[in-house]
Parts: structure tokens; sequence; C-alpha cells
């Protein structure tokens, strides 16, 4: 009897996301139809559809006494509760199955995700739940509690190592988020490396916070670099919030991200993100009415190389910018991210930022 019931709710949880799906696509106001739309997000996918989404502070509404957490408590400055946090984990399993074409993508990377049980609380405690998704996660020394995470469908892919890689930062004893570094058996065929990111902030400004981007691109850069050494047919896949432009030192020079307009060579790096821009949004994050592309993707050239092994479609990244992950903006004019706060007021929307995401074939 239990199980009957419980296999009645996860059919009900799914009816309800696929509605909420089709109503939000209902309400496009773009030449091609609700369901046109829908088709074509499954007509594109390929075998395999990778996102990820920077979720703007997911935090639980408990205090924790190692991290600088206390603004997002019920009486913090953002006066967080554990109802605002139900809303919020509602809202993203819907944009992580939307981005999909009904099913999810077969590997999310998140971040700002305060700790493991916010992360179970999506992956085991809301609609998203029906898939049956298994987590990559550690806790982050970040300062703040912020950590990221990367869901996967382990149909489709087997974990086969993981570690995580502490980032030092120059002259300061403040501390960062890990980069999460996953392996993962595919389709019984290749080898993905996954490298899941979130670069220190501009905060301080750009001048004095430039030296700790390029401090986490030089530590990825070096574990690249092991990898490729061991195996120069390695397929990379590194995805994250950098805080920074594709065309930045810290990407572009310090990791050495080329644009995939560049002659592909198997063992560089190129930046899908380079130049790419929304149907309706001119970049992943809006910050006093400029638009950046701080969320990225980016992959070693044997995955663009056109053949019968694993590769990159399009040769570029996608933003998923659907008109409800949008809404006016009253201060800069055109569009910007329905975000969850402006400023400390609470808005109840998605995320200040969009999600990004590739296919595979």
């Amino acid at each position: 009897m239990s199980n009957t019931i419980e296999k009645y709710e996860r059919s009900t949880s799914l009816l309800l996301i696929c509605m909420f799906t089709v109503i939000l696509y209902i309400c496009i106001p773009d030449r091609l139809a609700a369901q046109d739309r829908i088709q074509q997000y499954q007509q594109e996918r390929g075998e395999l559809r990778i996102m990820f989404y920077n979720t703007e502070n997911l935090f639980d509404p408990f205090n924790d006494s190692l991290t600088k957490d206390d603004e997002f408590l019920p009486d913090g400055v953002r006066h967080w509760t554990w109802h605002k946090m139900q809303d919020k984990i509602s809202k993203l399993s819907k944009v992580i199955v939307a981005v999909g074409g009904w099913d999810p993508p077969e590997c999310i990377g998140l971040c700002e995700i305060e700790n493991r049980m916010i992360i179970n609380q999506l992956v085991y405690e809301s609609p998203f739940s029906f898939y049956e998704y298994s987590v990559v996660h550690k806790e982050s020394p970040d300062f703040r509690g912020i950590d990221v995470a990367l869901l996967y469908n382990p149909e489709k892919l087997k974990l086969t190592d993981k570690e995580f890689i502490t980032v030092n930062l120059p002259g300061t004893r403040r501390t960062t988020r890990d980069i999460l570094y996953a392996t993962f058996a595919c389709m019984d065929t290749d080898t993905i490396h996954i490298f899941v990111n979130h670069w220190p902030s501009k905060y301080g400004g750009q001048y004095d916070s430039e030296p700790n981007r390029r401090a986490a691109a030089l530590t990825l850069r070096r574990v690249v670099d092991s990898v490729i050494s061991e195996n120069s047919d390695a397929k990379i896949i590194i995805m994250g919030d950098f805080n920074d432009p594709p065309e930045a030192f810290s990407i572009s020079k310090v990791l050495g991200a080329k644009t995939a307009r560049d002659t592909i060579k198997p063992v560089k790096l190129y930046n899908l993100s380079s130049g790419i821009s929304g149907i309706h949004a001119g970049g992943t994050h809006k910050y006093q009415g400029q638009w950046s592309i701080l969320d990225q993707f980016i992959v070693t050239g044997n995955l663009l190389k056109n053949s019968n092994t694993l590769s990159v479609t399009g040769e570029k990244a996608e933003i998923f910018d659907p008109p409800f992950l949008l809404e006016k903006d009253e201060t800069y004019f055109g569009l910007r991210p329905n975000r969850t706060y402006t400023g400390y007021s609470y808005h109840g929307g998605f995320s200040d930022h969009l999600p990004v995401f590739i296919d595979l074939k």
C-alpha cells in the first residue's frame, strides 16, 4: 500500500512539473508556439546535457556557528525562513527540469549551496526527487559557508572518482570555495573529467580581488595539466561562475582558455561561452545595468572534434533565458534576472544568475 501511495505521489509531482513547464512556455512572447518551443529543446538535445546554475544564496534557515550565515536566519537582515527556502527549492527544481526539455540535464553543476542538507531537500524532498539523481558534494572552507555541488543521473553516468581541490588565496586568511573534480564513465565508451568552479567574487573591488581569481585559475590550470599529462586524450569539461568574463586575464591568460574560433588543438582549452548571448538576455548576470557572462563552459579541444567519440554539439554553450526567469529592469531599462532578493528586500524570484548548458553527442 505504501509503495502504491509513493508511486502516486511521485507521478503527481512529475505531472505538476510538466504542467508548470508547459504553462511557462505558453507565456513565451516568442514567434515559436509553446509546444514547438518544448519540442525544439527536445530535438536539439544531445545524448548528454550538462548544466550549470548559480542558485543565489541557497541557505537553510539554521545558524551555523562556524560560518557567516547570520543574515540568512529568521531574525537576520534577510528574514530567511523555512517557507522561503522551500519555495526557492521548488522554483529551482522547475528550472532544472525546464532546461532539459521535460527531462533534467544528465549532469548539473550548482553553486551558492550552503550544505548537504539543503542539497538533500532539492534532490530527495522536492518534485525533482522523481528523477532519483545522485550527489557529489563536500563542505567547503568558504568563510560564508557556501559550496559547489554536482548532481548526476546514475543511469547515464557512473562516478569513478572525485576530489575537492583547495584554492589558497594570496595575502589573506579569507577562505573560498573548493573546486569540485569528478570523473565519470559515460555511455560505456568514454571517460569525462568535470570541474565545478565558483571563483572568488569582486568583493572589495576589481583591482584588490583580481589576485584571488588568478589564484583559482592557476590552481585549476595545474590540475588540468596533470590530467592531460597522464592522458592527452582526456575529455575535460570546466564549468562554473568565474566572477570574470571570458576575456578576463584570469581566464584567457592564466587558465589559457581560448575561443572556439581559434584553431582547435586537442589538449588546449576553449571557452564555449565567448560571445554567446541568450534569446532575451545579454548575459548570465546583470550588475548596474551591464550584462556579463560570468557563468561559462570551457572544454578541451578533443571535445570539439566531429568524430565518432563524445563531442560537444554546436561548439558553444547556451544561456537558458525564458521570460519566466526575467523581469523588467525598472532602474536600468531592458530586462534583468528575476532574483530572490533585490538588495536586502525579499523579491521571491529564482536567482540573480541565468543557467547555462551544453550538449554532448
